[in-house]
């Protein structure tokens, strides 16, 4: 083996016609800062497609420089499919679906990004797992493969050697979770804060956000969040929401029970408690001026309120990644991301 070779590793993504672009961006991006902040082995990325050296994403834009999957031979460490709107056509190409079986064969370690599961799973490389994709598709994977135990809910999943992520930029949670793996925290929290992104998010965080989720079909529930999002710091208490909408406290309660599984109370702490995690995961902000600027009244609060929805500290979230995230209960879901 040549000098030089042991001391990489080397990450195939399987791409093809209308794929989306960011699933295979993410994982290469995050991937190449691992390699700048002192990965060792160093990180190799190939990106391989079934027939051509240059596929269309479904943006439009193009993705050259690949390799055919037929061509691809040796040792791989990772092997990953990504999602795309072209997934469906890809779980039907026996040709693609006979090459993944091959390369699985080869790999320390798969997976799959988003709808990439679907591609997977038709290749029988699912089978048996608990696996995770986008929570539009999850149902369709499921009833599509039976073998394959579907959970719709966290962000990524591992499954011994087997890794699925959710939608989009979900695979930049799985990619910080590989590096971890490999690596340990510190590099992954390094990549991060490069990225200015959560470190990590845990795996079993919902999907759905108060920040990206789709709106509440309700336009009064709807106008309210986007209030209480833009304006944490202020009185959002049942009974000023309520005056806001022209409505009644206990109107406003049935509301939030009905479109969102939960009291109007909760919701407000659920979004502030997410928008200070996110705060204390990717700024150097003293805990104190976190809480005043989410509308918590003070640290003491704000740690209660962390320690309820993702069973951590302030402190633990800014020094670990590797802390066992706590499942929380149904009706704090719509704080997850």
């Amino acid at each position: 083996m040549p000098t030089g070779v042991r001391s990489r590793r080397r990450v195939v993504l399987v791409a093809y016609e209308d794929a989306q672009i960011l699933d295979a961006a993410c994982p290469a991006g995050a991937l190449e800062i691992a390699n700048s902040h002192g990965a060792d082995p160093l990180y190799t990325v190939e990106l391989v497609t079934a027939r051509s050296n240059t596929i269309r994403t479904s943006s439009g834009l193009q993705l050259g420089g690949a390799r055919r999957i037929a061509e691809v031979t040796g040792r791989i460490d990772t092997l990953l499919v990504i999602g795309g709107a072209g997934a469906e056509t890809a779980a039907h190409d026996e040709a693609l679906l006979g090459q993944l079986r091959r390369l699985a064969g080869r790999s320390r370690r798969y997976g799959s990004v988003c709808t990439g599961a679907f591609v997977l799973a038709a290749a029988g490389l699912l089978d048996h797992r608990r696996v995770t994709t986008h929570w539009r598709y999850s149902d369709l994977l499921a009833t599509s493969f039976p073998a394959v135990e579907v959970d719709p809910e966290p962000l990524y999943i591992r499954d011994g050697d087997v890794y699925t992520s959710a939608g989009v930029t979900s695979a930049l949670d799985l990619t910080l979770a590989l590096i971890e793996d490999d690596h340990g925290p510190a590099l992954a929290r390094a990549v991060a804060r490069e990225l200015v992104t959560y470190l990590h998010r845990p795996a079993d965080q919902a999907q759905i956000s108060v920040f990206v989720g789709a709106p509440p079909s309700n336009r009064v529930v709807d106008d309210l969040l986007r209030h209480v999002a833009a304006n944490l710091g202020a009185d959002l208490s049942p009974r000023v929401l309520a005056a806001r909408a022209g409505i009644t406290t206990r109107h406003l309660s049935r509301l939030f029970v009905t479109h969102l599984g939960t009291t109007p109370a909760k919701a407000v702490r659920a979004t502030r408690t997410e928008a200070a995690a996110h705060l204390a995961a990717t700024t150097d902000l003293p805990l104190a001026a976190i809480a005043r600027r989410c509308g918590f009244g003070s640290a003491a609060t704000l740690r209660h309120a962390f320690l309820d929805q993702y069973g951590v500290t302030g402190d633990m979230l800014r020094k670990r990644t590797d802390i066992p995230p706590r499942r929380r209960q149904p009706d704090a879901q719509t704080a997850g991301a």
